[in-house]
């Protein structure tokens, strides 16, 4: 087990279950090793800490919680990074932004892959898409 010192505190963390970003995030290039911090409370929101930088932090969440038809598969070049298949699992996520304001948006503009196989994560910038970078919440009831 290793240790690090967080904006949550003292956290230890077992090496072998580190997130891999092969490329870091967007605008985190250097930031590449990260772990999922265990959930205090239910819903669909959990966060990644940077193991090299203890400030960084990122909540999270799957989109389609919130965007029923929201689907991003990786191409070959997306899979071969992540170390996986075709027909291997690949999860995406997306990160959550709660403005000042208390608006809550996804970036489902530019996604994160996981493979849960490999334990690799891969952010992308979808092209040509509808969506943004703060896509807000959907209306309850829309």
């Amino acid at each position: 087990m290793n240790v690090i010192q967080s904006r949550f505190g003292e956290i230890e963390y077992d090496p072998q279950n580190v997130l891999t970003f092969p490329a870091g995030l967007i605008g985190f290039e250097t930031l590449r090793q990260f772990i999922v911090m265990p959930s205090k409370k239910e819903g669909p929101l959990f966060w990644i800490q940077s193991v090299e930088d203890p400030q960084v932090a990122f909540v999270l969440t799957d989109p389609t919680n919130f965007f029923l038809t929201y689907q991003v598969a990786p191409d070959e070049q997306e899979r071969k990074k992540l170390g996986i298949e075709e027909e291997d699992d690949c999860l995406v996520i997306t990160v959550v932004t709660v403005h000042p304001d208390r608006k809550v948006t996804l970036n489902l503009a530019a996604p994160i892959l996981f493979a849960p196989k490999t334990n690799r994560a891969l952010q992308v910038i979808l092209e040509g898409t509808q969506f943004s970078t703060q896509t807000p919440l959907p209306e309850i009831g829309a």
